[in-house]
């Protein structure tokens, strides 16, 4: 069965720091494009960091900016994201997800544009 799979969320005080782990299985990461997605309690997932197979970039949002960082072990199949300086407003459901085709950055934020998903991961911040 072709899916991903995230794991690495729990609880931490803001300034905290998470490393979240997408692990592909039936598949190579190493050649689909990968996001990153966010939703936060009442609100709609958001996509907060995107690596696009298309230029061979790393794009965050601007609200993750410098505090988050995606990297990926091809040898372990799996991509990470960092989660540093953490904040409140951080708080939510963390999905990775991989697109088969080639994924521009222009489309990095659209849920339609991957193929796979994970389960999720709850992340929360709290004091």
């Amino acid at each position: 069965q072709l899916q991903v799979v995230e794991s690495g969320g729990g609880s931490v005080q803001p300034g905290g720091s998470l490393r979240l782990s997408c692990v592909g299985s039936g598949f190579n990461l190493a050649y689909f494009g990968i996001g990153w997605f966010r939703q936060a309690p009442g609100k709609e997932r958001e996509e907060i960091a995107c690596f696009s197979n298309s230029d061979g970039r790393t794009y965050y949002q601007a609200s993750v900016q410098g505090r988050f960082v995606m990297s990926r072990d091809n040898a372990k199949n799996t991509v990470y994201l960092e989660l540093n300086s953490l904040k409140p407003e951080d708080t939510g459901v963390y999905y990775c997800a991989a697109d088969k085709g080639l994924l521009p950055e222009a489309l990095c934020a659209d849920p339609e544009e991957y193929d796979y998903w994970g389960q999720g991961t709850q992340v929360t911040v709290s004091s």
